[in-house]
This record gives C-alpha cells, sequence and structure tokens, in this order.
C-alpha cells in the first residue's frame, strides 16, 4: 500500500452487505482521504434512482476535486475510468451468510432513518434478501467482480472473512503512520 503522504487512490468492491461502505469510511478515517459511496449517487429520497450520466458526472466531478480518494460500490458502468486510476483495489467476497447477517443488522440499526452513506431509509425486503442470497452471487456477476478487480491499476487484495479485513485494517494503520 502507498505510505502516508503518496496520492492514494482506493476503491472497494464486493458482495452487498460485506462491508464495502464500513471498511471505506474507516479507510477513508485513517488516511484522511474523502469517500464517496457510489450506492449514495445511484439512490436519492425514498429509493428513487438517478440515471447513469448523472451518477457519472457526480463521480467525475468527486474524482476532479480530489487528488487522493476512498470510493465503494460495484457500478461499472459509472465514471468506468475510475478503474484505471486506482491505487489500490479490495475486493470483498465474504460468504453469502455472513452478507446476510450484516444486512440485516444494517437494517435493524437504520430502518427508520436513512443510512449515513446512503440518504435512504434502509430496507430487507424480500427482493433485497434474494438479491444478497443467490442473485447477486451467480457465476456471472462474481466474475463481473473479477473482472472489475483485473480493470484496476495498483495493488489489488481480496479479502473473504471479518478476520482477513481486521487485519488489513491493522496493516493499513501501520502503514499510515497511525
Amino acid at each position: 500500500m502507498p505510505k502516508k503522504g503518496v496520492f492514494v487512490k482506493i476503491q472497494i468492491i464486493g458482495y452487498s452487505g460485506s462491508g464495502k461502505s464500513t471498511l471505506a469510511q474507516k479507510l477513508g478515517e485513517i488516511a484522511d482521504l474523502p469517500v464517496l459511496h457510489l450506492d449514495s449517487t445511484h439512490f436519492y429520497g425514498d429509493w428513487q434512482e438517478r440515471t447513469d450520466e448523472e451518477q457519472s458526472q457526480t463521480v467525475r466531478k468527486f474524482l476532479a476535486e480530489h487528488d487522493s480518494w476512498v470510493l465503494d460500490g460495484n457500478w461499472g458502468k459509472i465514471a468506468p475510468e475510475r478503474f484505471e486510476q486506482t491505487d489500490l483495489t479490495v475486493l470483498l467476497l465474504l460468504n453469502r451468510w455472513t452478507c446476510f447477517w450484516s444486512a440485516y443488522r444494517r437494517y435493524r440499526k437504520f430502518r427508520k432513518i436513512a443510512r449515513p452513506d446512503l440518504g435512504c431509509p434502509e430496507k430487507f425486503d424480500r427482493s433485497f434478501r434474494h438479491w444478497v442470497l443467490w442473485e447477486g452471487r451467480t457465476k456471472a456477476r462474481r466474475q463481473t467482480l473479477f473482472d472489475k478487480l483485473n480493470a484496476t491499476s495498483g495493488k489489488k487484495t481480496v479479502l473473504k472473512t471479518r478476520r482477513q479485513i481486521r487485519n488489513f485494517v491493522r496493516q493499513f494503520r501501520t502503514e499510515q503512520g497511525k
């Protein structure tokens, strides 16, 4: 990982419920980097969706305004040039039940209020549960995640457990001198 003082551009991708936003927030705090959650560029209000062009404009503006950053989210069509700009890409491939229970806990915490990283009240409906457990984990979707990972520049890291994520954060903190 780049040392403290070096421009750092970090992207986090992975399964729904794997902790992308949480990890992005932690890395942003440790390295004092601005964080952009791509879900917040996609959704607004009560789960209304922006167009791909509106999202891309928002992301491109963010990238232009910051020399260093942390992005989280899988939206591959949105400002695809971001993949070529990263110094570090983290792919979170936690098992489906870990993701399911994490998403459920997040729902319990934010079900009546807007999530800070999203701006919409959390939901855990049948469609989303199906996405977390099955539809978002098809062989094709997994391949798409690896395609995104391989499209990035810089270091690539795949993490499959919460323990690996904790160790990664610990190492990142040490390398940042904090």
